[in-house]
């Protein structure tokens, strides 16, 4: 019996062990809640620009080909006549 009696007792103080270990777990969560404490205002933070992303080209469609307008034949100007340069009458003697 008094095997059965340390046995009691000894869960009797284990229990109040970890009994007290968890009270003073719940004292060091709040403790830790009052310093870490979330402010009531608004961080101001920088906020970074978004990098723009180049935007890619589709690709066009393609469309019937279109017809060419038959080119203008262009009239070639006469080429103007050339006149001989009068010859000066040479001396006889």
């Amino acid at each position: 019996m008094s095997a059965e009696i340390n046995s009691d007792s000894f869960r009797e103080n284990v229990l109040a062990v970890i009994k007290e270990i968890q009270v003073e777990l719940k004292k060091l969560k709040t403790i830790k809640r009052d310093v870490v404490k979330k402010s009531t205002k608004k961080k101001t933070s920088k906020r970074r620009t978004a990098r723009k992303t180049v935007k890619r080209k589709t690709a066009k469609r393609r469309t019937v080909a279109k017809r060419r307008t038959a080119r203008k034949t262009v009239k070639r100007k006469t080429a103007k006549r050339r006149t001989k340069p009068k010859r000066i009458a040479a001396r006889r003697r």
